[in-house]
């Protein structure tokens, strides 16, 4: 973990600890409009085990008017969470350090629960990726016409607990991850050729992220897998994410390969949105 925190007394309009939710924010916001048909032909490949190519034709077939559909729920989720994510982390971090700092906890185990506290909160948005799901799925195309209205049929027609469908996998997913994510951001930044430039900060930031979320995409990959198949089912009861998991191996003949359908798009989708939401973050608290 790094041992100091950023300079907390810059200049901005949004306060010493402010800053880092607006970072967070812009940072998640950039990413999400460059990405999201990627992440598109990654959902379909998660959801059906289908081929890329495959994928990308039935988006074809879709056609361009449907490419961004449900955009606006992972750019509300995604600039929130990742706001919440970096801002909320800082904010515990700082917190828990004052309180610790007499106590003798090892300043790792102070972050790592920072970082796991800042993940769970992140999971209160779950219905932003309940609706993404549902606007994603071309099955309920012809039921869900945008956000507002796929969130006003699942509150009517089933209640609140139809939004938070898929809640468990997101639990275990965001936690562990935010862990290591902020626990590896330094060593990682620390083992790259030294940066002598502006450029290179840049360039260094965008390899650390990129690696690092590339690495967690894989390792978290079928827990997004269970995710998806449970989030695409509209009403109904709320199976074990065991039981979907089982589902969904049984289905696709009991192969490592098949469950990890999609897993080298997420690869490079990862590598590439981490990459440009940690560069972005980076640059824009230096600017602030």
């Amino acid at each position: 973990f790094e041992s100091k925190y950023q300079d907390q007394n810059k200049i901005s309009g949004f306060g010493p600890q402010g800053k880092h939710y607006v970072c967070g924010s812009l940072a998640a916001f950039t990413n999400i409009l460059l990405t999201f048909p990627i992440q598109k032909v990654l959902f379909r490949q998660q959801l059906h085990g289908v081929l890329a190519i495959d994928a990308v034709r039935q988006l074809q077939r879709d056609g361009l008017r449907n490419l961004y559909r449900g955009l606006l729920p992972p750019l509300l989720q995604k600039s929130t969470t990742v706001a919440i994510m970096f801002g909320l982390y800082e904010d515990f971090s700082r917190v828990l350090l004052d309180h610790a700092g007499s106590s003798g906890v090892p300043e790792l185990i102070t972050r790592s629960f920072a970082a796991a506290l800042a993940g769970t909160a992140e999971a209160i948005l779950t219905p932003f990726e309940r609706v993404q799901t549902l606007l994603q799925d071309h099955r309920h195309h012809g039921r869900f016409n945008n956000t507002a209205h796929t969130f006003r049929t699942l509150v009517t027609e089933y209640g609140v607990r139809e939004c938070y469908r898929g809640l468990v996998p997101i639990l275990l997913r965001n936690g562990p991850s935010n862990v290591l994510f902020f626990g590896l951001r330094g060593p990682i930044k620390e083992q790259l050729p030294e940066a002598t430039s502006k450029a290179g900060n840049l360039v260094n930031d965008f390899v650390c992220g990129g690696l690092l979320g590339a690495g967690l995409g894989i390792m978290f990959y079928p827990l997004n897998v269970v995710k998806s198949r449970a989030q695409s089912q509209v009403g109904g009861a709320f199976n074990p994410c065991r039981e979907v998991l089982l589902t969904v191996w049984r289905e696709r003949g009991g192969s490592i390969a098949m469950l990890f359908r999609g897993a080298h798009l997420n690869y490079h989708r990862s590598l590439l949105s981490w990459g440009i939401i940690n560069a972005t973050y980076e640059l824009l608290l230096k600017l602030l």
